[in-house]
């Protein structure tokens, strides 16, 4: 679980600043093996009332977490996304209920082998 929401942060913890979707920001330290799950149940029993009381939510699963465009799933620890440690990270924390299905060009681009560029190999530009 969470170490504390005092920073500095140490070589071994990561820091996250949390981001509303009010624009409001806190800041959380983590160890790298602390899953998205733990986040949010950390965050929600460590609520900020001073800083986020308009935004208080009725139970810690409906918090997610938002990194690089993309929902985490609440198993996805911060370790296997290769956040630097000792540094401070930035991810979104939103309440939705479910998460969202992936699309259609996600799909396509997993079935692909997960490349995020536009062209295969096979294009050209005349």
């Amino acid at each position: 679980m969470a170490l504390s929401t005092v920073v500095p942060v140490s070589n071994t913890e990561i820091n996250l600043r949390l981001i509303l979707v009010s624009g409001k920001t806190k800041e959380f330290v983590f160890s790298p093996v602390d899953s998205a799950g733990d986040i949010a149940l950390h965050v929600y029993d460590n609520w900020p009332e001073a800083d986020w009381s308009s935004e208080c939510v009725s139970r810690a699963e409906i918090l997610r977490l938002i990194y690089q465009g993309r929902f985490l799933h609440s198993s996805v620890t911060l370790g296997a996304l290769g956040l630097p440690l000792g540094r401070t990270t930035v991810m979104h924390l939103v309440p939705r209920e479910h998460l969202p299905e992936p699309n259609s060009h996600d799909q396509r681009q997993k079935s692909k082998g997960g490349s995020s560029s536009c062209c295969s190999a096979s294009c050209c530009i005349l």
